[in-house]
């Protein structure tokens, strides 16, 4: 089978685990951040993840959803390939991730330091999140418990549109996005291919069992009304966090959205208070430079 054509995305740092499959890692912002000593991504904040020790990686970047506000690329997705084995991703993580952060270690001085360098050389995280939606590679459950058995921590984050998928994997924590408070918003937003609402309601019941997390991006202007829905929904759904998210301005949704459907964090702080107040989840926490807030499960 011929390579993958995803040179646009090399160039933006992306490191392929292989020539016929899209599976790839590519450190984040806030990986590099922390690596020279600066801000770590709100998951520290929140839950206590090293962002320098922290792989964002993917096994596909197929998905079954075109979000209006997704920064990432529809143009550079595959129309086909072959599955990357979890073995090879597994063998991979360090080498690409070492890769991928190049350079850093010819400047150790008081921001880049030896020891973080060399923390940043054994990542403990595992972010399966950079793009695509994961559920569509036929070996996650395998993959995450690969991951589990050689000491990493998993973060899964979907769409949850195949349940069925999710029910078999066990990450150290699930994301199911939830962007939409009803069918319509959902089918208008995130534009699925093929309806797919009341597959994710299945996949967010799911979440009663598991530490897990409900995301919300609030899109000014799409999606940033009924809260009382919302609240509907996660109170059912039984989920550990909620973190409801400002929507940013970024990447190639520049070209789906405009600067104005970005909502300000007192905006995104005012929603998510009056999501609270309609069910059983309390403020746990905020960082305005990501415009987040997350909500804990009180009962």
């Amino acid at each position: 089978m011929p390579s993958i054509p995803c040179n646009p995305l090399r160039k933006q740092g992306y490191q392929f685990f292989s020539p016929s499959s899209s599976a790839a890692l590519k450190p984040c912002m806030w990986c590099k951040r922390a690596l020279q000593g600066g801000d770590m991504c709100y998951k520290h904040q929140f839950y206590g993840i090293a962002s320098h020790r922290c792989v964002q990686m993917t096994p596909t970047l197929r998905c079954n959803q075109r979000c209006l506000f997704c920064w990432r690329s529809f143009e550079h997705e595959p129309q086909e390939e072959m599955e990357c084995p979890p073995q090879t991703i597994l063998a991979g993580i360090r080498k690409y991730q070492k890769k991928a952060l190049a350079g850093y270690n010819a400047v150790l001085d008081n921001t880049v330091t030896e020891q973080r360098w060399l923390e940043a050389l054994e990542p403990k995280h595992v972010a399966i999140s950079l793009s695509g939606e994961p559920t569509l590679y036929s070996r996650l459950p395998e993959l995450i418990d690969l991951f589990k058995m050689n000491g990493y921590t998993t973060f899964l984050v979907s769409n949850g549109t195949n349940p069925d998928v999710l029910e078999k994997c066990h990450p150290f924590q699930q994301y199911i996005s939830l962007d939409a408070p009803d069918r319509e918003t959902y089918m208008n937003l995130c534009k699925p291919l093929g309806d797919s609402w009341d597959r994710v309601q299945e996949s967010l019941r799911l979440l009663h069992s598991r530490r897990s997390a409900i995301r919300i991006t609030l899109v000014k202007g799409f999606n940033n009304f009924a809260p009382e829905r919302y609240a509907a929904i996660l109170q059912d759904s039984g989920a550990s966090f909620v973190e409801i998210k400002g929507y940013m301005y970024l990447g190639y949704s520049r070209n789906r959205l405009a600067r104005e459907n970005m909502p300000e964090h007192a905006e995104v702080r005012s929603f998510a208070e009056k999501i609270a107040d309609a069910c059983e989840y309390r403020f746990k926490d905020e960082n305005k430079l990501s415009r987040v807030v997350v909500l804990e499960r009180m009962t």
